[in-house]
């Protein structure tokens, strides 16, 4: 992000890593390496970075509860490459600011300049927790099914996560077309093996 304070890669790192993971700003400052399964490449959100009096603290997540969310194969280098420099220690966070901090949405608004480069990009209304609405979108747009898609989130009610369901014409027809070749296999007719004739 060439926007960002002094051009620090973390800042972009940040960012994708929380589109394409849809988790919220708070759980990506909270992640460690300890959370990251790069055998399975699954993140298991265990806590998020909140404001409070006299500074940033980790606490549980907002669902009260661990989660589980898949790396997907586009990120995996970027997220190898933050295990690697983290060092070895499981408690060692997979994102910090420039100096080691904790990462908070106020502090990566400010570092990269977040309001000046949605606005010249005619985004003015984008917001930061916007990025978890964009990964949600596109689970759902690949057709995670609506049980699964409400783990990854972390969401109490399927109500909540219906919200990021936008099916385009496409998909609907798509549905359409899955639900008549599933009903052509109901309707096929079965018949038996053919026999096999025994010669002596």
């Amino acid at each position: 992000m060439a926007a960002s304070y002094n051009q620090y890669r973390g800042w972009g790192d940040v960012v994708l890593f929380a589109a394409s993971t849809a988790a919220r700003i708070g759980e990506v400052s909270g992640c460690r390496v300890g959370d990251i399964d790069t055998s399975q490449w699954i993140w298991t959100v265990q806590r998020q970075t909140t404001p409070a009096p006299g500074g940033l603290i980790d606490k549980g997540t907002k669902g009260k509860r661990a989660r589980k969310v898949p790396i997907i194969e586009e990120i995996r280098p970027l997220v190898a490459q933050r295990v690697l420099s983290a060092g070895p220690a499981p408690d060692a966070r997979l994102f910090t600011g420039p100096r080691g901090g904790r990462i908070s949405t106020a502090v990566l608004r400010d570092a990269t300049h977040w309001d000046e480069v949605v606005t010249q990009l005619g985004h003015e209304h984008l917001r930061h927790h916007d990025l978890r609405h964009t990964g949600l979108t596109w689970l759902a747009d690949a057709g995670v099914p609506l049980h699964v898609l409400r783990r990854i989130a972390g969401h109490g009610s399927l109500t909540t996560t219906q919200r990021y369901l936008h099916p385009d014409t496409h998909k609907i027809t798509a549905a359409g077309s899955a639900l008549s070749a599933h009903l052509s296999v109901l309707r096929a007719p079965r018949t038996l093996p053919a026999t096999t004739v025994l010669t002596r």
